[in-house]
């Protein structure tokens, strides 16, 4: 997805185990309405987590699709996990995969990756029902020219736990006592936790730092009453507890800090400025691979690219 302006998420301090609740703010990218939840002002980056958005969920009628088109990244991996709905991925590698339903698609830009995202012309015919989550993951400074991949993991590869009132999918890293297969440059945690009225559950402890992103329903944590679209950032240290007060979705990410802080411009995250200012350059003189299959259009980079504030 790529990274347009949108409006800073708004944040409000907490007591307890609670260190923020991040309110994300609405904008469309590409024909599809996304909530922006990372970065904040507050909070630049969760682990080595650096951007968050919600996709939807949107009702798209026959005829209408998503289009997103080529557009570059640096030194990061994008990860797309879907609810509902299908998107097509293409990227400057020759991937093309139909994102699906619980599958995990991974793709580490390193030195450089182009890839787009549209609705495939079948299913624009028919209509769909679109709802997801894409993240961007920082890679540690040692690794972030490594080769460009591209990686599918289907739903039916994803390890599933269940606990009274619970289904667990560890999406990404180790947690609950479970390893995804997603391949990893630094320690980290991603899981889809389906919580019924009244169940519990606690975040890893693992971690130095964690978060919980209610994407559907109603979630108590402590004192904090929390309705749905909302990020709970919690303290190091201090143990989390969810409760759902009714039947919810919450996303559960988190990991170690990375190496020192990272900047972002448009679509480049580099723990180096003047990296960044190089792949600019390189985008505005076309001297990114193209990607296969969806060569004629592209993002142009804009007259003053720019991050978040």
């Amino acid at each position: 997805m790529s990274f347009e302006d949108a409006p800073a998420p708004e944040c409000r301090a907490c007591s307890g185990s609670l260190e923020l609740i991040v309110e994300p703010r609405s904008r469309d990218v590409g024909g599809l309405p996304v909530r922006r939840v990372l970065p904040t002002v507050e909070r630049r980056m969760l682990g080595p987590f650096v951007f968050f958005d919600q996709m939807g969920p949107v009702d798209l009628p026959p005829g209408e699709g998503v289009d997103v088109r080529p557009h570059p990244h640096i030194n990061l991996a994008t990860v797309t996990y879907l609810f509902e709905g299908e998107l097509d991925h293409r990227d400057s590698l020759g991937s093309h995969q139909a994102i699906q339903p619980g599958a995990i698609n991974w793709m580490t830009a390193g030195r450089g990756i182009v890839h787009s995202e549209r609705t495939a012309m079948p299913v624009r015919q028919r209509g769909q029902r679109l709802h997801g989550i894409q993240l961007w993951v920082a890679l540690p400074a040692k690794d972030e020219e490594v080769e460009p991949e591209f990686f599918h993991h289907p739903a039916r590869t994803i390890p599933v736990l269940r606990r009274p009132g619970v289904e667990l999918r560890v999406l990404a890293g180790g947690a609950y006592g479970v390893v995804s297969p997603v391949k990893l440059y630094s320690p980290l945690f991603y899981v889809d936790a389906r919580l019924e009225p009244g169940a519990e559950l606690e975040l890893p402890e693992s971690y130095v730092e964690r978060a919980a992103y209610v994407a559907t329903g109603s979630i108590a944590c402590g004192a904090e009453a929390v309705e749905t679209p909302k990020l709970l950032i919690f303290r190091a240290g201090q143990p989390a507890r969810l409760r759902a007060t009714r039947a919810s979705r919450v996303l559960l990410l988190g990991g170690q800090p990375l190496e020192g802080p990272r900047h972002i411009e448009w679509n480049f995250v580099s723990s180096s400025a003047s990296r960044i200012e190089r792949a600019k350059r390189d985008w505005a003189e076309r001297r990114f691979p193209l990607v296969p299959g969806d060569e004629d259009e592209f993002v142009p980079l804009p007259a003053q690219a720019r991050g978040v504030r």
